[in-house]
């Protein structure tokens, strides 16, 4: 049975979302706070996450990078109907966005989408974004056919990147998926890797443009020098 993650502040909608979950065939795993989500996520066996955008401890739409560098698909139910909020989310790794009140059909239908199109990513052993290609099962990569000679957490930096496809990903969530969840806070870690990295990559490290910080929140990785 696939474990969907709940993630909401409000007992009445938990119970709600376990019951629809619980209809759909699928077991839920409620998280009241970003904490107890972060708990459930380090537990390990989630097919996916519902994440309400209004925590108390915290925003949801931290979290949505997190979920996604752990190959969570997320989907976000949140009583936040702006544009900017919606796109903030999608670009941020999210699957979907539903409002609230939802419908609880459809909310599984979605769920469906975003579960198969998870199941088809995780079954591709090639990723590949501009210029840059991974073989994960080979643990080889490269940029435009030439080979890239990277220590493990390098690749593992360059793995998650062009997985994100684009997207930007946060400093934590990149030191949780290449350093673990004890290091979120060693942003130096983050640097020293980067650089590392843009030395083996980019024409003029000194002014990368396939490596793109974007200041105060994390880097993303461009499909072309532009």
């Amino acid at each position: 049975m696939n474990r969907v993650l709940v993630v909401d502040d409000e007992p009445a909608i938990l119970r709600l979302l376990g019951a629809v979950l619980a209809r759909g065939g699928y077991e839920a795993a409620a998280a009241a706070t970003a904490a107890a989500a972060l708990g459930a996520l380090r537990g390990g066996g989630l097919s996916a996450a519902i994440l309400d955008l209004g925590l108390p401890d915290r925003d949801g739409l931290e979290l949505i990078p997190i979920l996604r560098s752990a190959g969570v698909p997320v989907i976000v139910l949140s009583a936040r109907e702006d544009v900017g909020e919606k796109v903030a989310a999608l670009d941020l790794g999210a699957s979907d966005y539903i409002t609230k009140p939802f419908d609880g059909e459809e909310l599984l239908a979605r769920l469906r989408v975003a579960l198969r199109q998870s199941g088809a990513a995780a079954a591709q052993e090639v990723l590949a974004h501009g210029p840059f290609r991974i073989d994960t099962a080979r643990h080889e990569a490269s940029i435009d056919g030439r080979a890239l000679t990277l220590p493990p957490k390098e690749f593992a930096l360059l793995q998650a990147l062009v997985e994100a496809g684009g997207r930007i990903l946060t400093h934590a969530a990149l030191l949780e998926k290449v350093w673990g969840r004890a290091h979120v806070g060693d942003v130096e870690y983050l640097r020293v890797a980067i650089r590392a990295l843009r030395l083996k990559v980019e024409e003029d490290p000194a002014h990368p443009r396939l490596i793109r910080n974007e200041p105060g929140i994390g880097y993303r990785l461009m499909d072309t020098g532009a």
